[in-house]
């Protein structure tokens, strides 16, 4: 199985900056894309931004210009640098992966513990 570990959330001030980071372990044959999504208190669970195996980015427009999602496939990770942050960015941020843990099964969808940001003054 593939296991994610998410680290980086925390209480910061409105336009501040927080990088979360996910590492990827575990049975790993081969990563599709990895990302990052968000459930504010209330809502429905979001999609901030991914970037596929080739390199495709694709994040909410909301983010655009502030966040930054980068991934390294030797190591198995995505980061996610998030500047200006605003209080409507208050959510549990989960580390998301779409991949296979062994050749014969199919992608999956993983997903990390999760890890609160807090924009608060």
């Amino acid at each position: 199985q593939v296991q994610l570990v998410e680290s980086g959330g925390g209480l910061v001030q409105p336009g501040g900056s927080l990088r979360l980071s996910c590492a990827a372990s575990g049975s790993i044959f081969s990563i599709s894309s990895m990302g990052w999504y968000r459930q504010a208190p209330g809502k429905e669970r979001e999609m901030v931004a991914s970037v596929s195996s080739g390199g495709t980015v694709n994040s909410l427009d909301s983010v655009k210009g502030r966040f930054t999602i980068s991934r390294d496939n030797a190591k198995n990770t995505i980061d996610l640098q998030m500047n200006s942050l605003k209080p409507e960015d208050t959510a549990v941020y989960y580390c998301h992966v779409y991949g296979k843990a062994t050749t014969w099964q199919g992608f999956m969808n993983y997903w990390g513990k999760g890890t609160l940001v807090t924009v608060s003054s």
